[in-house]
């Protein structure tokens, strides 16, 4: 694909999986049924890049590349590691997957990334005012808009409840462990997003994730003021969102930093 072309490989770098197609930037769709390949373990940053290759090579892609990364992104650096390793903290990501794939990449945040895409065709369209997004997996990834435009690398999943990071009490992944029903999980989340409206006070909040798909079982036992609704886009919202990165123009309308 050229410069110009509005399709961008969008590729969801997870803690437990690795996800990407080809999207249409301009209508927020995959052009190809998503391949996804499991996280390696230990998540280094060599072996996840060797992943991201196995994608790339799947599609035989040789255009832009948007990526997210489950952690803080300045400048193309990696500057947290909450789920994978920790030899990712203040390394050079996007020169490692550049010299991998021989493609020109952006790389930005999971739940911002997923975020832009509910923003620009998703549950947060044409939305104004403070728009709160969480998405639950197997950690909790947060993004925060303000009339549209992204404050990026919010990391408000760390928040501390009852003594422990937000993630450790309220992730899916912590449901699952647990074994909660969705009514005994809806209270952590509901713990947890009362919590964000006290210091955000949010006009929307929006639920991605894995857990989203299953919104009806849980969304109604949360006690917000904010109205909350499910992702439209569900677990394609990260690959349309690391694809979007890619584009100038929706890169200046929705995400500030360079």
């Amino acid at each position: 694909m050229d410069e110009e072309s509005p399709i961008v490989l969008g590729i969801d770098i997870g803690g437990t999986g690795i996800k990407g197609a080809p999207v249409d930037t301009e209508q927020g769709s995959l052009r190809a049924e998503r391949f996804r390949v499991l996280t390696p373990q230990p998540a280094t940053p060599d072996a996840v890049a060797d992943c991201v290759l196995e994608i790339v090579n799947h599609f035989r892609w040789e255009g832009r590349i948007g990526l997210t990364y489950p952690g803080v992104v300045k400048q193309g650096l990696t500057m947290t590691a909450a789920n994978v390793d920790e030899s990712w903290i203040g390394f050079d990501a996007k020169g490692l997957f550049e010299m991998k794939t021989h493609c020109k990449t952006t790389l930005i945040n999971d739940a911002d990334a997923a975020g832009m895409a509910e923003m620009e065709f998703g549950a947060g369209k044409g939305v104004q005012g403070v728009v709160f997004i969480a998405t639950f997996g197997t950690g909790i990834g947060t993004a925060l808009f303000v009339d549209g435009v992204l404050f990026p690398n919010t990391e408000l999943g760390h928040l501390e409840i009852r003594g422990k990071d937000a993630e450790r009490r309220a992730s899916d992944r912590v449901r699952l462990e647990k074994d909660l029903s969705w009514q005994d999980w809806a209270r952590r989340v509901d713990e947890y997003l009362n919590c964000i409206e006290a210091l955000l006070w949010p006009d929307l909040i929006i639920i991605g994730g894995g857990a989203s798909k299953n919104a009806a079982k849980f969304v109604p036992h949360l006690t917000t003021r904010a109205p909350v609704v499910p992702a439209q886009l569900l677990n394609e919202a990260g690959i349309i969102g690391a694809a979007l990165t890619a584009v100038p123009t929706a890169k200046h309308r929705l995400y500030h930093q360079p």
